[in-house]
């Protein structure tokens, strides 16, 4: 597994030199397209590389709406990236990532897809159509969600993660005893209470959509193994390669914001004494 990443890292540094990228003890990170990049990747791997896959693409919610944070009614909007272009283009946009996923995926790897009501159920259709045999989905339910300022419906207070194989007869990795343990040794039921990411998450800047670092733990500690090279293809602030790192994995991932990379590379850089 660790000569996989070195020969990916190799590969970074000379095939992909045009590309900004940095590299460090465990990682490769690119502030670059996402799909430039996995093509790039795809063309070295034709067979796959990546053990699992953590994607938390845009929702594509930035629609000039409202929301409540901190008590206070903010706009809704995060970025150009993260705006509709209309149903049929927001379709082929998630099939294109979704397809180049399942080609660097390893034959027994998995992903995990986060997503809410407004782009998982267009998602989980297109990872069916490709050929993907999703395993669970999990609820993951945020204990204080922010209020509904139209009480004209219920509070959003839950995002769900498809988590998914190649193929239904894939030897996938579920580390079942961990997930148990965790558990007070009961199983582990697929509706995970987990709080926001803390104050000390976002010490470098945070990332409008972040994710709390507990919950890449556990995706990362039930589906994978130490060594295991692991890929975020919109890794914001990179809190999936954080929680890679920490618990003995590798980690490749792409953000093209050159703001939020620049967060990305102080968390790593910090989390390893640079």
């Amino acid at each position: 597994m660790a000569n996989e990443f070195n020969r990916l890292a190799e590969e970074a540094a000379v095939y992909q030199s045009s590309l900004k990228k940095l590299i460090g003890d465990g990682f490769v990170i690119y502030n670059e397209n996402a799909l430039s990049v996995m093509r790039r990747i795809l063309d070295k791997y034709p067979n796959g590389c990546f053990d699992m896959i953590f994607a938390d693409p845009p929702y594509l919610l930035s629609n000039d709406g409202f929301t409540c944070q901190n008590g206070k009614m903010v706009s809704v909007n995060k970025g150009d990236w993260d705006r509709s272009k209309g149903f049929t283009a927001d379709l082929m946009f998630y099939e294109e990532w979704l397809r180049l996923c399942y080609a660097l995926l390893k034959p027994n790897g998995t992903i995990w897809v986060c997503g809410t009501q407004h782009n998982i159920y267009m998602i989980g259709y297109l990872m069916q159509h490709i050929g993907y045999h999703i395993l669970n989905n999990i609820t993951w339910e945020k204990p204080n969600p922010p209020p509904n300022l139209s009480c004209r419906f219920f509070t959003h207070a839950t995002e769900t993660l498809l988590w998914a194989k190649k193929t239904k007869k894939a030897k996938h990795v579920f580390h079942y005893d961990v997930m148990k343990a965790q558990n007070g040794g009961k199983q582990m039921k697929s509706v995970w209470q987990i709080a926001p990411p803390h104050k000390n998450e976002k010490t470098y800047g945070k990332h409008p959509t972040q994710k709390p670092l507990a919950l890449l733990h556990r995706c990362i500690q039930a589906a994978s193994n130490r060594g295991d090279l692991i890929f975020d293809p919109f890794m914001g602030s990179a809190t999936t390669g954080v929680a890679a790192l920490q618990n003995g994995r590798n980690f490749c991932g792409c953000e093209v914001g050159a703001e939020y990379f620049e967060v990305a590379q102080n968390r790593l850089r910090f989390l390893l004494g640079d």
